[in-house]
């Protein structure tokens, strides 16, 4: 039996990740890395009560608490909403009525990713599907058009991942739940560095543009303002719906679940309005919307379960103790965190590192000084770098998949876009306010 929390942590921690390396579901790996925490652990139980009674009760008690919540049911709507969109004509409106404003500016048609992006997350919240739905128009559209490969697929991996930062964000709800955070402020607070990343990835777009002169075609289309005009009535949908889901959890009209149930209802319309949505749609809609929603919900019960042992063991409170004894400074906690997030992001997906590091980091970073508003906004930017690094980033597969590049060539495309989002990171943990500002307008 193992006394020391500290030995006991890293004990659990070998657990799960030899269970996740097995292939292991992670659901079942934080199940079982719980489990085996509580049997290492000397209880000292009565002799009335057995281990397995306990672990029973723990796991009965979490697996309750942690789906007995009626934020959750925003999971779910946010996901449906994002496969209808994925699956009806949105994404060809949206390139449509992007081209005739952004063909004047520097890097012309490659800023679509960024714009096309930055409008899909405000109404998808799943990153792999913003960059799926804006992908598999505009890649080809691109190479046709003669515009560089590399910073085409760079630009579309690094927007992507908007997805989880610009509100509705699935990471977002989930973090909330675990964190006993308001969703609704965290929305808010992902809107300016949000802005501020799809702003910075345009602003290197340009540069690319002004010092290579191949990165772009030499050819130009012509657009008159009648053409532009024109093309207003292809973005009105979008921005719409975006005005109609934001919008009312903005002005504290709708909670976010309403606004979610909003949001399928003007999925569904668009999708009747296009003429896209057909009986098969919406049935690969709702199995897909199932299926991620039945994923995420087991993992956070599993989550949960492991949450709940690592306090009762008492390894929440040790590793806090040990960390404060080393007496880094707020900033220098922040960056031995980033390092570990990055590293984490190499081999879990977002999901499963958010509701497995929460209990145990979140504690720490409070005693710190920080707002967990803030750091759920910190905690999202590390989730999204997760999205383009090897060999777990999903956003890496799903470009993969559509263009049959290899993963060298992708990783190449994608670095200078990680290196930019690591700036921003920078950027709003030395101006925390970026993220609080809206959030503290919105209250006061």
């Amino acid at each position: 039996m193992i006394s020391d929390p500290l030995i006991l942590s890293v004990a659990v921690l070998a657990v799960m990740f030899f269970f996740l390396l097995s292939g292991l579901w992670i659901g079942f790996s934080l199940m079982a890395a719980a489990i085996a925490g509580m049997l290492l652990c000397d209880l000292n139980l009565p002799p009335t009560l057995s281990i397995w009674t306990k672990i029973g009760n723990i796991l009965v008690n979490s697996m309750w608490n942690s789906v007995n919540s009626w934020s959750l049911t925003a999971l779910p709507l946010f996901i449906l909403m994002g496969e209808l969109l994925y699956r009806t004509a949105i994404s060809d409106k949206l390139f449509n009525g992007l081209v005739p404003w952004l063909n004047r500016i520097p890097g012309k048609l490659l800023h679509i990713n960024v714009f096309a992006c930055s409008l899909f997350a405000a109404v998808s919240g799943s990153s792999a599907a913003t960059t799926a739905t804006v992908g598999k128009i505009t890649l080809n559209e691109l190479s046709k058009r003669g515009y560089d490969e590399k910073l085409a697929l760079g630009s579309l991996a690094g927007a992507g991942t908007l997805g989880f930062l610009i509100p509705p964000s699935l990471i977002m709800i989930i973090y909330g739940i675990l964190s006993d955070t308001s969703i609704g402020q965290l929305f808010i607070g992902g809107v300016f560095p949000g802005l501020l990343l799809a702003g910075t990835y345009s602003l290197y777009i340009m540069f690319r543009a002004l010092t290579d002169p191949k990165a772009v075609p030499a050819v130009q289309d012509r657009f008159t303002w009648a053409d532009r005009l024109k093309s207003i009535q292809d973005l009105v949908p979008v921005f719409a719906l975006i005005a109609v889901v934001l919008g009312g959890i903005y002005l504290g009209l709708t909670t976010p679940t309403e606004a979610a149930a909003i949001g399928v209802l003007g999925a569904l319309i668009l999708g009747l309005l296009f003429r896209s949505l057909t009986f098969e749609v919406f049935k690969d809609a709702l199995f897909n919307a199932v299926r991620t929603s039945t994923m995420i919900t087991f993992i956070i019960v599993g989550a949960a379960f492991l949450s709940q042992v690592v306090g009762f063991l008492g390894i929440t409170t040790a590793i806090s103790r040990y960390i404060a004894s080393l007496d880094l400074s707020p900033y220098l906690l922040i960056f031995v965190l980033g390092l570990f997030y990055l590293i984490l992001g190499m081999l879990l997906d977002g999901i499963s590192m958010v509701v497995m590091t929460l209990p145990i980091v979140l504690p720490i970073v409070i005693a710190a000084g920080f707002s967990p508003l803030w750091f759920g906004i910190f905690l999202v930017f590390m989730v999204e770098l997760s999205q383009i690094t090897p060999p777990v980033g999903f956003s890496i597969f799903v470009l993969q998949s559509m263009s049959d590049k290899d993963v060298g060539f992708i990783l190449r495309a994608t670095f200078p876009f990680f290196l930019i989002m690591i700036l921003v990171v920078v950027i709003v943990t030395l101006f925390p306010e970026i993220a609080l500002y809206l959030p503290r307008k919105m209250v006061g």
